[in-house]
């Protein structure tokens, strides 16, 4: 094994907080927390990450409020959970004593198909908007937030990262990126307020640093807090390159211990960060809104385009921001392969996230140890994110199919 794949599966230290190697499970919403219940669903699928030797799992989509969520059978962080989070977490360290656990924070903003609102009336971002995913279920525009429901905000993110805390998590991973609400106002796109929140990038960082000042006074200093950023909005008039590399920079001032860089928005291109084949057909496949699946064939190629699948597709532009800021740099974005994995090591960053290789073959970390010869098997037909809302979530049809035939 060379000396970068043994980087990669060596031990190391994430701000202070000490993991067994360099491979991370990513945050992905999979889709099994039914009526918002983190049970035996996401339990068991996390179980099999942290024992296939994943340094850090990810939970995703921790959202800091109720009307936070996309929809009604999100986690949202909250005391009737309390007991059910500490239960994951100690099974998961019961069953990997050496794995961490870190969870996504993340809220949805204008993007809501949520009915089942308990604050608010509709959803609101940082401007008004037409909420395209939200008019089949009679949610078709979004408010925009006052200075209060703003520093409302922010105390939902100190509220939340204190509660992850004291369940069991051993990091936070505040969502800057992919169009929800923290990235809502960095878009030149979707932020067109004239206040102190909007206009120059200066004004439209000022709510995501208000967000990592908060968790950080929750958290404290020995408690890494992560950030995943977009490098590219993939839409016209959205963040560009340019204003996503001064973002990071803003970002590493403020104290962040990590950044991640992805890129593309859910609401607007998704394909950006997905790459390879497309997820609209799944999706009408998997949808029970008929209204909705109507609309997913006829914008569905539009909105899901098409970006050609290759190893590394963020490489070139996340060593830039790596070259920019003194935090430590994850990875993220098309390292399915060794020779991808060994790669990243010498292109100097620290750490390694994993999505779709650790859905199709949750023991990645031990396999590839085991074996330099050893091949994932994720062919990015992406049909693994069309079951988000499927009956029990996301998991690999090739893995299934494999039983099977």
């Amino acid at each position: 094994m060379s000396e970068h794949l043994e980087r990669a599966f060596s031990p190391a230290n994430l701000g202070k907080l000490q993991l067994k190697n360099r491979i991370l499970k990513a945050a992905t919403y999979e889709g099994k927390t039914p009526d918002g219940i983190p049970g035996d669903l996401l339990l068991d699928f996390h179980r099999e990450v942290v024992a296939g030797g994943t340094a850090m799992t990810t939970i995703g989509y921790c959202t800091t409020e109720a009307d936070g969520r996309i929809n009604d059978q999100m986690m949202w962080m909250h005391e009737d959970i309390r007991d059910r989070l500490v239960h994951m977490n100690t099974e998961l360290k019961r069953t990997a004593p050496d794995a961490k656990i870190s969870g996504q924070m993340t809220h949805c903003g204008n993007f809501s198909k949520n009915r089942k609102m308990q604050r608010l009336k509709r959803p609101l971002g940082p401007s008004r908007q037409f909420n395209m995913l939200g008019m089949p279920s009679g949610l078709p525009f979004a408010g925009a937030m006052t200075t209060k429901d703003i520093d409302y905000l922010v105390q939902t993110y100190h509220d939340a990262a204190r509660f992850m805390k004291e369940t069991g998590f051993d990091a936070a991973e505040i969502h800057f990126s992919h169009g929800y609400g923290l990235s809502q106002f960095i878009s030149p796109k979707t932020n067109r307020r004239t206040d102190e929140y909007g206009g120059s990038l200066e004004n439209r960082m000022r709510l995501p640093l208000r967000v990592l000042e908060a968790v950080r006074k929750a958290v404290g200093d020995d408690f890494p807090i992560l950030g995943k950023i977009g490098m590219t909005d993939g839409i016209k008039d959205g963040l560009q390159f340019d204003e996503a590399i001064e973002v990071a920079a803003m970002l590493d001032k403020g104290g962040i211990d990590a950044l991640i860089c992805s890129g593309g928005t859910s609401s607007f291109n998704p394909m950006v960060y997905f790459r390879g084949d497309t997820l609209d057909k799944g999706l009408i496949e998997t949808e029970t809104n008929p209204i909705t699946r109507l609309g997913l064939k006829l914008i569905g190629p539009r909105m899901f385009r098409y970006y050609p699948y290759e190893e590394l597709y963020f490489l070139e532009d996340a060593k830039k921001i790596r070259d920019r800021v003194s935090c430590q740099m994850i990875y993220i974005g098309g390292c399915t392969d060794l020779d991808s994995v060994e790669r990243v090591m010498q292109s100097g960053f620290d750490f390694i996230q994993l999505g779709r290789p650790l859905i199709k073959d949750p023991a990645f970390v031990n396999n590839a140890k085991a074996d330099r010869n050893y091949k994932n098997g994720c062919i990015h037909c992406n049909r693994c994110a069309s079951l988000i809302e499927a009956p029990g979530g996301v998991y690999c049809p090739l893995n299934v199919e494999g039983q099977t035939s």
